[in-house]
């Protein structure tokens, strides 16, 4: 069957279904079902107002703390060129049916204005009535909804698919993605690639989780260390278990209620649980709790002299010292001295001059922040390009632009830092590429890694307003970038 003539008798069928006849056939079972939940929430199938929009500012805050907006970038690369050119556009909802984000073809965005089908827009079930995302969200299922399927009859014009993406963590509801176009544009494979974006989405975010969590792993391990031979174990915020003493005492996950200080095990058995700066460290009621350490804060972004704050003493460092610091902050677990060599002074380093340097820097420090085989930080830590790290991989881009004050000790030759240096410049230059907002490319054009960067420049005269009144200043620098 054609899809006009698919349209004409599902056109029917609803008049037939909702006009309380007797039809000769019924609508598909999901979609039945559908209706049912849609109605039961007193949709209008006569509906001619907007579903509930909430107003920018609410759009942009939900925006910015969506766990969803870490994975744009392989959502965009996946849809967004495929819905362009298929007269289709890309939407990211929220848990709620909220569209967050809306991209693609320009003469469809248009016409999906006349509809509300916008960002901001809510496009649940119980707003709207039956359609790709709200029905997918509902079922927790790809779906795809067509012409008349869809309850709310100004809507009948319009084709979708939708697939829900889940939290790999917690295995909650996230949102939804979908891919929806004019009636003319309906295709079956629609289903088959919003179920394999949100499946490369969910992909993405498992893999995030699992960097974030050899990362928790890393800077807390010597809590749970500090408990000697005691029962033990480092939670994530959520409750999964990281780490665990001795082997397989614990399920894979455990409550943790908020503002907790003891917790279930699940057999009889009860824990207390201390809260640590990322997750929770548990252990078993008698056992002495983790002895409190010094802290220490590094500042190591920007062109500014780098500095060390210990307990609230501040220290300026040199360059070689700010170097040894930086590598065994993004190297938790510690480094040998041939391995600080290397990534010092390449082959051309000797291990006598690196624990020599360590030797001084210990001494500089004081107790309790450094110890030996392997060198690493035993202090409770803190690092400006780590915070920055977090920030990325969770998504939370304007956290990151707020730590970020420049390169990563810009001046240094060191080898393993130059890589570093290099791949977080490019992480949040991307990020902030990405996002096409005037504010943000403002922002990042305002650090020394910004500044000279000609596509940033190129970004920001492409999407500032005419009246803004940066115009000038951006045209300027631009010239001077391009002479």
């Amino acid at each position: 069957m054609d899809q006009p003539e698919q349209a004409r008798r599902l056109s029917g069928l609803y008049d037939e279904v909702l006009g309380g006849m007797r039809a000769p056939d019924a609508p598909r079972a999901l979609v039945a079902a559908s209706w049912e939940r849609s109605l039961a929430a007193a949709v209008d199938p006569e509906l001619d107002q907007p579903p509930v929009v909430l107003d920018q500012e609410m759009v942009e805050t939900l925006r910015e703390n969506h766990p969803l907006r870490a994975v744009l970038p392989v959502l965009r690369q996946t849809l967004t060129t495929i819905a362009d050119e298929a007269s289709h556009i890309m939407i990211v909802t929220d848990a709620q049916g909220m569209i967050l984000w809306r991209e693609g073809s320009a003469e469809v965005k248009r016409q999906a204005d006349r509809i509300a089908l916008s960002e901001g827009a809510v496009w649940s079930e119980d707003q709207i009535g039956t359609n790709g995302m709200g029905t997918a969200l509902a079922v927790g299922e790809p779906v795809q909804i067509h012409s008349a399927e869809h309850l709310v009859r100004r809507i009948h014009e319009w084709t979708c698919a939708a697939a829900p993406v889940h939290d790999p963590d917690t295995g909650k509801l996230l949102g939804a993605v979908d891919v929806s176009g004019p009636l003319r544009t309906v295709h079956p494979a629609m289903v088959a690639l919003v179920t394999a974006a949100a499946q490369l989405a969910e992909g993405q975010l498992k893999v995030r989780m699992a960097a974030a969590d050899e990362m928790l792993r890393a800077r807390n391990m010597r809590h749970l260390m500090a408990l000697g031979d005691a029962p033990g174990a480092l939670l994530t915020p959520t409750g999964r278990v990281l780490a665990v003493q001795p082997l397989e005492w614990l399920p894979d996950r455990l409550v943790v209620p908020e503002g907790a200080d003891r917790i279930d095990l699940g057999d009889g058995r009860e824990g207390l649980i201390e809260r640590l700066d990322e997750g929770y460290l548990l252990r078993m009621p008698g056992t002495p709790g983790r002895r409190s350490r010094p802290s220490l804060q590094l500042k190591l972004l920007g062109s500014g002299q780098p500095i060390a704050v210990v307990g609230g003493r501040e220290i300026a460092l040199t360059l070689r010292r700010a170097e040894v610091l930086a590598l065994l902050l993004l190297h938790p677990s510690g480094l040998t001295a041939e391995q600080l060599m290397l990534q010092l002074y390449g082959d051309e380093g000797n291990p006598t001059t690196v624990r020599a340097e360590m030797h001084r820097l210990r001494n500089l420090l004081g107790g309790g922040v450094l110890d030996t085989k392997p060198y690493r930080i035993i202090a409770d830590v803190t690092g400006d390009v780590t915070q920055v790290q977090t920030a990325l991989r969770q998504g939370n881009l304007d956290t990151a632009l707020s730590l970020y004050a420049g390169p990563l000790l810009a001046r240094s030759d060191a080898p393993a830092l130059r890589a570093e240096r290099d791949e977080l410049d490019a992480t949040i230059r991307r990020a902030v590429l990405d996002t096409h907002s005037p504010d943000v490319l403002w922002q990042f054009a305002q650090t020394t890694t910004g500044a000279e960067d000609v596509e940033i420049f190129e970004s920001l005269a492409a999407v500032l307003p005419t009246d803004d009144p940066r115009r000038a200043a951006v045209a300027a620098r631009l010239a001077r970038l391009l002479d």
